[in-house]
């Protein structure tokens, strides 16, 4: 930090477990990638390559190479990996991921009907290989699943050898985790934080009002995922107290009452 201020959460460190931020890649250029390094680096922890932009992205190599010298873990999205499933090719994926010497993997079924006991082998084959994150939540909006089957669910990705499981929600935010409007499904993930750690999931928030509500449910240290590169620093003063959003929300008792502000 540039200087010093009282009464600012403690934020992990990085290699972090736990206030992890997931960066949303749509299609940077290798200048854009690193211009973005130069100024965000000690806030991105995993970058996520959207869908299946590595597919069309000219220079992959020259821009998976700026990442790797900032030692920031890059994988593709879940949709590239339903992509080679659906068309019998997951062995050719996995010599891919050799290819590009890639650590991680997603192994997610937003946009085809996978048997959860298919999705979980394909968990447990590739955590063998990589450090995998599973999403669970349709990319179809119209598709509600219950809060019982969204922890039934996360828990066996868990189990299956998943390091962190993502909550849907599209890059647009109005899906899974939120109604169409970008609402939070409060409910839903008041009801999952029963029986899953916090530290076990990474939620799906592009939207500035969905980050709000995460860092005031659950602290600075909530893993939060789908950022844009545009809204990694306005992120971090999010988790900080430093934006007007979450600006009361880390003061003390005494520092409360002295400017007579609201506890809420």
């Amino acid at each position: 930090m540039n200087f010093t201020l009282s009464q600012v959460p403690e934020r992990s460190l990085k290699p972090r477990t736990k206030g992890l931020t997931m960066v949303m890649d749509k299609g940077l250029s290798v200048r854009e990638t690193e211009d973005m390094l130069s100024i965000a680096s000690p806030y991105i922890d995993i970058v996520k390559l959207g869908w299946a932009t590595s597919f069309v992205s000219p220079n992959l190599d020259e821009k998976l190479a700026v990442y790797k010298n900032a030692n920031i873990p890059v994988y593709f999205g879940g949709t590239l990996f339903e992509a080679f499933v659906v068309r019998n090719q997951f062995e050719d994926y996995r010599k891919l991921l050799d290819k590009y010497q890639l650590s991680h993997a997603e192994v997610s079924d937003g946009s085809i009907e996978m048997p959860q006991d298919v999705k979980c082998e394909y968990i447990y084959k590739l955590s063998k290989q990589v450090t995998v994150l599973s999403e669970v939540g349709s990319k179809d909006e119209n598709k509600i699943i219950p809060p019982y089957k969204w922890i039934q669910l996360i828990k066996s990705e868990l189990q299956a050898g998943a390091w962190k499981v993502i909550g849907e929600a599209r890059e647009s935010g109005n899906v899974g985790l939120f109604r169409a409007s970008g609402e939070v499904r409060q409910g839903l993930v008041e009801e999952i934080l029963t029986e899953i750690s916090f530290e076990d999931m990474i939620w799906e928030a592009p939207q500035k009002s969905q980050q709000v509500w995460f860092v005031k449910l659950l602290g600075a240290n909530v893993n939060l995922g789908n950022i844009a590169p545009s809204e990694l620093i306005p992120l971090e003063t999010i988790r900080l107290g430093l934006r007007g959003d979450t600006f009361n929300h880390f003061l003390n008792t005494k520092t409360r009452q002295k400017w007579k502000i609201d506890s809420k």
